[in-house]
């Protein structure tokens, strides 16, 4: 299924192969038709103006392209183009930038951004399950028949109303990753995360990962079904991804989960802590 390279933009223009391009422009109309080409793409989380973990973004950009179609990408291009509309765009700016990347042309622009209200960061989030098995989910490419049955799930409801997240199983009805986030499963005392040949390998849980270790918490490979998990009530879920940091999970279909999981919190700050400390080396960096 074809998709455009322009997708859910904010503001008032665009970077398209360097040139800048205004929104109802013939070039802005042109490019929000679908197109035939592979198109690659990596959506960053920018705030205070510096676009977060942006080295582990365009290296797994390279690696996506490797995987299909193998063309050289010029990744200190894409940063060079990306900080420049940034600074164009607002110095300041908090949301997210896009990087969309075909054989020939490099499309960067600011984006829809699903960013939790801080609320979601202390009560949790509401979720539904979807059973799905993702294919090569370490190469980001625009799939059709994933982002169909992810949206027409996003539209259903329970009892607490319409879901923030999707969580999708495997064909043995266990919890692996979300929609646009990874998953992490506090149990037994220890955070558990799908193996990585399941999950996408996301940039914001390497961060995760580290926060673990100087939360000091146990790390295991392992999944569970929604039943194992609601079966122990100190379980806790967690999802992290480019715009979520760090989310609770609070409902899972009609079944309520802890977010008051001290182990969670931890996780919570020591991430805080390694976001806030790129940003101020990335901003002594650009002085």
């Amino acid at each position: 299924m074809a998709y455009p390279m322009l997708e859910s933009p904010v503001g008032q223009f665009y970077l398209f192969d360097g040139n800048r391009i205004n929104k109802g422009s013939q070039e802005a109309s042109d490019l929000l038709k679908p197109t035939d080409a592979v198109t690659y793409y990596e959506t960053l989380r920018v705030k205070q103006g510096i676009p977060l973990f942006m080295e582990d973004h365009l290296a797994r950009l390279e690696r996506s392209v490797a995987g299909v179609e193998a063309f050289e990408v010029d990744a200190e291009d894409i940063r060079r183009q990306s900080f420049g509309f940034i600074k164009d765009f607002d110095p300041d700016f908090d949301g997210s930038l896009r990087i969309v990347l075909t054989k020939d042309h490099l499309l960067i622009h600011a984006c829809e951004a699903n960013i939790p209200e801080k609320e979601l960061f202390d009560e949790g989030i509401n979720t539904l399950t979807l059973k799905w098995e993702r294919v090569d989910p370490n190469i980001k490419v625009f799939r059709g028949d994933y982002k169909q049955a992810v949206a027409e799930k996003f539209s259903c409801t329970n009892a607490y109303g319409r879901p923030y997240e999707i969580l999708l199983t495997d064909n043995e009805d266990r919890l692996y990753e979300g929609s646009k986030s990874n998953l992490f499963v506090i149990k037994d005392g220890a955070v558990w995360s799908a193996p990585d040949d399941k999950i996408l390998l996301g940039i914001t849980r390497n961060r995760v990962m580290r926060a673990l270790k100087d939360a000091g918490a146990e790390f295991k490979i392992g999944m569970f079904t929604l039943e194992e998990i609601t079966a122990d009530n100190k379980a806790a879920l967690f999802v992290s991804s480019t715009p979520f940091d760090i989310l609770p999970v609070k409902h899972v279909n009609n079944h309520d989960l802890d977010t008051d999981n001290e182990l969670l919190r931890s996780i919570q700050r020591s991430y805080q802590r390694i976001a806030d400390d790129y940003i101020s080396a990335a901003k002594r960096n650009i002085q």
